[in-house]
């Protein structure tokens, strides 16, 4: 057993020093010793801290408030919502690992989510994981689901179950960036599907990357809502603005 595990650690380091990972953020090359991100990197991501939207997460403005503007507004069919990262602090790095290819990105951000939102996600107590699907065209072309990606790392790490195949997107939609609320909101009608009917959960947690307007979790969780969940949360890898 001793001379398998000195095996296997021999032959990453020889994997290690021929294509010795790549920093998640600046995508540069990381020595064997310094870890995940390189040194100088270290402090380059922002967490969400408080004061954050009681509803959706987003970073407030003032201490005195408890929902930013579009929470105090309308009615979620979400309950909660929390994310890891400002959004301005890991853009670069969440639009490589997005469209660049860099799905290696994906162990990094899905441990760092399970490590600064379990007591978030324990507290909601989910049957599962679902993540936000994207359309087969955009599967074919990216070769993943970044969404899907994180969800699994998460659920590996916090051992819940991920139910992938639960939604299905049935349009393929405009991209949601260039987009107003309004549009989102158009964009994303009748977008997605319940494509297992016999899975009954009670209790579901959506995965993305980014929350901007909420128009993506909002349609998500219609679907859901409408197929019998009763209580719906979010997580997100990164959250943008401030309310």
């Amino acid at each position: 057993m001793k001379k398998e595990i000195l095996v296997k650690n021999m032959m990453k380091g020889a994997v290690n020093l021929l294509f010795p990972p790549r920093c998640p953020v600046c995508d540069e090359p990381v020595r064997i010793r310094e870890g995940a991100l390189c040194h100088s990197c270290r402090n380059t991501l922002a967490p969400v801290r408080e004061p954050y939207c009681f509803c959706c997460g987003r970073p407030l403005l003032r201490e005195e408030t408890e929902y930013c503007r579009d929470c105090s507004k309308r009615r979620r069919l979400y309950i909660r919502g929390r994310a890891l990262y400002e959004y301005d602090s890991a853009a670069a790095s969440i639009y490589r690992f997005k469209y660049g290819g860099r799905r290696e990105y994906a162990v990094f951000f899905g441990r760092a989510m399970s490590e600064g939102l379990e007591g978030f996600i324990r507290s909601a107590a989910p049957d599962g994981l679902v993540p936000v699907p994207v359309s087969k065209r955009r599967l074919r072309r990216r070769g993943y689901n970044q969404a899907d990606l994180l969800a699994k790392e998460i659920g590996r790490n916090l051992d819940i179950p991920v139910y992938d195949r639960l939604v299905r997107r049935v349009r393929d939609t405009l991209p949601q960036k260039s987009l107003n609320v309004q549009e989102r909101q158009n964009n994303l009608k009748r977008a997605f599907k319940i494509a297992q009917n016999d899975v009954k959960l009670s209790t579901i947690i959506i995965v993305d990357d980014i929350f901007t307007t909420g128009s993506t979790v909002e349609a998500v969780a219609e679907v859901l809502l409408q197929s019998g969940v009763h209580n719906i949360y979010f997580i997100t890898l990164a959250v943008s603005g401030r309310g």
